[in-house]
């Protein structure tokens, strides 16, 4: 969530702000309530959408495909190489 305001407030016209048919910054799939027995089954239902938003993500033009804060968003980190075993 906080990424993806950062992009919107980093490409105004490009999320629509000032003409909602020049956005071209997908929606990012909206916040799931749950509990904590359902975490496993929410991951699992927000898959595809997630998936689905970073492939538009990274096919928008390079000067926003391409910025840091995209290279960030998709830089791996330490816990991706070794995740938990659980």
């Amino acid at each position: 969530f906080l990424f993806q305001m950062q992009m919107l407030d980093k490409f105004p016209m490009e999320g629509g702000q000032k003409d909602p048919k020049q956005r071209i910054i997908p929606f990012l799939p909206g916040k799931i309530l749950f509990r904590r027995s359902h975490i496993r089954d929410v991951a699992v239902k927000r898959l595809i959408p997630i998936d689905e938003y970073c492939k538009a993500l990274i096919q928008l033009p390079p000067y926003i495909s391409q910025c840091e804060e995209v290279l960030q968003f998709f830089e791996t980190r330490p816990d991706d190489l070794t995740p938990p075993k659980e």
